[in-house]
């Protein structure tokens, strides 16, 4: 081995524990970011599932609500109009 390779391989040796420890920081922050991405895309599955399901189906028959309203007032307005033209 050549000097430079002996100095280089010592310099290595002399980080390895530092080289080690980012290592694993990296990848640490690495699966953070997986676990994040996933935890994410899971809840939007859940609730895109959870909107489909209460939708409300438009075949499904509605409830028709009737009002009544009371006209004779109008009717009788009206009748009035009619044979005060009349005369």
């Amino acid at each position: 081995m050549s000097q430079e390779k002996v100095d280089r391989y010592k310099k290595e040796k002399a980080n390895r524990a530092k080289i080690q420890k980012k290592e694993k920081r990296v990848l640490f922050l690495e699966k953070c970011a997986i676990a994040a991405v996933c935890v994410v895309a899971i809840g939007w599955i859940g609730y895109s599932a959870y909107n489909l399901a209460m939708r409300p189906d438009p075949n499904e028959a509605q409830e028709v609500v009737t009002t009544e309203m009371d006209v004779t007032a109008l009717n009788d307005y009206l009748a009035g109009l009619s044979t005060e033209e009349a005369e």
